[in-house]
């Protein structure tokens, strides 16, 4: 689907350019990004699990209800 849509971009792009003069200046498509092609790799999300006096807390609350 991504190339499809770049496809069409381009094929837009290049109408308009050869169709008009008021767009000398118009920037050419940037392509959708693909899966997996990343420039540099996501950071992993920085996790905040709870303590062992949070955990027994909920399960001693949860044991009350």
């Amino acid at each position: 689907m991504a190339r499809v849509s770049d496809a069409l971009e381009l094929s837009n792009f290049l109408f308009l350019k050869a169709h008009s003069d008021s767009v000398s200046d118009l920037p050419p498509p940037d392509p959708l990004p693909r899966p997996g092609m990343y420039p540099e790799p996501p950071e992993p999300p920085e996790e905040d699990f709870a303590s062992g006096a949070e955990v027994a807390e909920f399960f001693q609350a949860m044991g009350n209800m």
